[in-house]
């Protein structure tokens, strides 16, 4: 078995191999407000970018594999895509349907602070997205919708919120996108923390200060919707090539809830992290992928693989103790379904094989 050592809680040693030795270092050992300053002294004066530089950036900073512009609100993880853009070309003028073209989404939308300069450009909550989900999603709050007014081609949705706390209309992204963007807000209001005075409020927020009803939606997105590689890559990039300036809630996801909820987990927050004790990564993969425990209990799991149509590939008691790499080489292409479970945990991975 190959191991790693977790330097922190729910931050195993690939996630931070490219934090600058020290950069977080006053930070460490604080929680709540303390925590939430400290950070914003660490991440404050980024270098600027302009709006145009961000159509230069998102070549490097948001392609997929295959090149084409990675674009949250309409990627479909698993099977054919509906549509795919390609850098500059497809850059929007007009558009008139979803596929037409991409822009530049502000997930922390421009009403909200008044399109001042800083927030206005930082490529940390400014992604790549088809124009007409951008349009449709407008400056509405993010959360969860259970009878959607509109959806998008790959699942997003946009109709009233379910979430407790506020009933007006909100956008959902695909699972798979939540944590990127409850991450993005986490960052927000984390560096623009008393430089707040020119922005607005809105349903969700109180200029750079997210509203309870918005920081309980997010960080439920953020345990379940752990920090991908993708994340990890592309904060990467932007403190080396960009902004020179990092998220610190991809380097280090335990803080959300030390700045958030610090000194209490709710049942809803006990439930999530019942289920999300481990994680998976890469996902896809075509050779092995990797069973991470964010917990420092270690005992007897027992994983079971599934194909499809429900029928077992695998089952085998594994010892998790930080990480275990489970070889899926010999595995068809195509949908599995993971479980791991001990006495303390339970959970659930779609993995696709390719």
């Amino acid at each position: 078995m190959k191991k790693i050592v977790l330097l922190l809680l729910f931050t195993p040693a690939f996630f931070i191999a490219q934090i600058p030795t020290g950069y977080y270092n006053s930070a460490q050992g604080l929680s709540g407000n303390n925590l939430k300053i400290a950070l914003y002294n660490i991440i404050k004066n980024h270098t600027q970018l302009s709006y145009n530089d961000l159509w230069t950036a998102y070549p490097q900073t948001d392609a997929k594999a295959n090149n084409k512009v990675w674009d949250m609100y309409s990627h479909n993880p698993v099977g054919a895509q509906p549509y795919e853009y390609t850098f500059i070309t497809d850059q929007c003028g007009s558009y008139n349907s979803e596929g037409d073209c991409y822009n530049r989404e502000h997930t922390w939308p421009q009403s909200w602070f008044n399109s001042v300069a800083g927030p206005v450009s930082d490529i940390f909550h400014i992604y790549p997205t088809d124009g007409e989900v951008n349009g449709k999603r407008s400056n509405y709050p993010y959360g969860n919708v259970s009878n959607p007014s509109w959806t998008s081609m790959n699942g997003g949705k946009l109709g009233p919120c379910t979430n407790v706390g506020y009933t007006q209309t909100v956008f959902e992204p695909i699972n798979e996108y939540k944590g990127d963007i409850a991450r993005s807000y986490f960052y927000m209001s984390t560096r623009y923390y008393s430089e707040d005075a020119g922005w607005s409020s809105s349903d969700a927020t109180n200029k750079a200060t997210i509203l309870p009803w918005q920081v309980n939606v997010l960080l439920a997105w953020h345990h379940q919707d752990p920090v991908s590689q993708k994340e990890i890559n592309r904060n990467n990039l932007v403190y080396s090539s960009y902004q020179h300036n990092r998220n610190p809630y991809i380097d280090n996801p335990q803080w959300a809830d030390s700045v958030w909820a610090p000194g209490s987990i709710s049942g809803l927050e006990e439930q999530i992290r019942f289920s999300q004790q481990f994680s998976i990564y890469p996902n896809p993969s075509n050779e092995k992928f990797n069973i991470i425990n964010y917990s420092s209990s270690t005992e007897n799991c027992i994983l079971k693989v599934k194909d499809i149509n429900g029928k077992l590939i695998e089952e085998k008691i594994i010892m998790v103790e930080n990480t275990e790499s489970i070889n899926c080489s010999e595995w068809q292409n195509g949908i599995y379904f993971v479980s791991i479970n001990n006495s303390k945990a339970v959970s659930n991975f779609k993995f696709v094989k390719q």
